[in-house]
């Protein structure tokens, strides 16, 4: 059951957000028509922004007092003020608490378990937080659609940065980059070559597609088919709608999110006997997700991060 969990949506990626995209990595793609929304990042290799907790901090130190300020006075005060209340409320005075040796040890103990209990979840916290970062003029819609087998490309904008929004920063970063129609051309060949490279197990293919950050994560993928002796099918790839979310560049790298839906037949067999053990073979499915992908000047474009809607 547990494997079967795994596999649930076995195409390429299993539905997760994963790969980086530069500066933007921990950013919220620009919303499209294809897809209004992503997912945040699940797994990358680029260090998370430390804005977000660098605003958490200005935010305590211009609302803290005595008690909100973080390090072991702030909870020893806590710890007397909460030790003199309960003494209140025995009867028996505000400092009964603190009588003996044995008690004043005992609390100090309890101040510094609490402290460090605190302390951990606090970092929890803070790990967890996820910048986002916007901003400049919303993309023109529809920058590569194929429907019904046919494709038109829509001119491209001067401009590919993504709408104002609430978040962290107020501008995306890097600068905006203008795509050609063969770039569009490119994403959607790619969409299919992929997909195919993974469906043989074709890591030779897939590492010449994709940066080694995907490739590695990819390459967890086919290992897991493996070991259970299963190999993930996937045939009649097609683009069905797809638009420019965001195109900029970084240095000498230049990168593009593109929001991509696109119809396909996934299913899992056994390697053995060919046995389909999940899918159906002749069912088409649908999926809509955020593909990223960089290259440097002049070369060739590679997926870097999927992520989904």
């Amino acid at each position: 059951m547990v494997v079967a969990s795994d596999f649930a949506e076995a195409r390429l990626g299993r539905s997760g957000s994963f790969g980086s995209r530069g500066a933007r990595t921990w950013s919220t793609p620009a919303p499209t028509p294809t897809a209004p929304s992503a997912q945040s990042m699940q797994r990358s290799v680029t260090p998370q922004s430390q804005m977000g907790q660098t605003a958490a901090r200005t935010t305590s130190a211009r609302t803290g007092g005595l008690f909100n300020r973080s390090g072991f006075m702030g909870g020893l005060m806590g710890g007397l003020l909460g030790a003199g209340l309960f003494g209140l409320l025995m009867g028996s005075g505000f400092f009964s608490g603190l009588g003996s040796m044995a008690g004043i040890l005992g609390l100090l103990l309890q101040v510094a378990l609490i402290f460090i209990v605190v302390r951990l979840v606090m970092g929890w916290m803070r790990s967890r937080n996820q910048p986002s970062y916007a901003g400049g003029a919303r993309p023109e819609p529809m920058q590569r659609s194929a429907l019904g087998g046919g494709s038109e490309t829509a001119e491209t904008p001067e401009t590919t940065a993504a709408p104002m929004r609430p978040g962290f920063g107020s501008a995306p970063r890097g600068r905006p980059l203008k795509l050609e129609s063969g770039d569009f051309d490119s994403f959607e060949r790619l969409l299919g070559e992929v997909q195919g490279a993974y469906s043989r197990q074709d890591r030779a293919a897939l590492a010449q597609l994709m940066t080694p950050e995907m490739m590695g994560y990819i390459g967890e993928e086919l290992d897991d088919l493996a070991r259970n002796g299963w190999e993930n099918r996937l045939a009649d790839v097609k683009l069905l709608q797809g638009d420019l979310s965001e195109a900029w560049s970084e240095g000498a790298s230049e990168f593009a999110t593109v929001a991509m839906r696109y119809e396909l037949k996934d299913f899992v067999v056994e390697t053995a006997t060919g046995r389909v053990v999940q899918g159906d073979p002749e069912r088409l499915g649908q999926a809509t997700e955020f593909w990223t992908f960089t290259r440097s000047s002049g070369g060739e474009w590679k997926l870097s991060a999927i992520q989904q809607v």
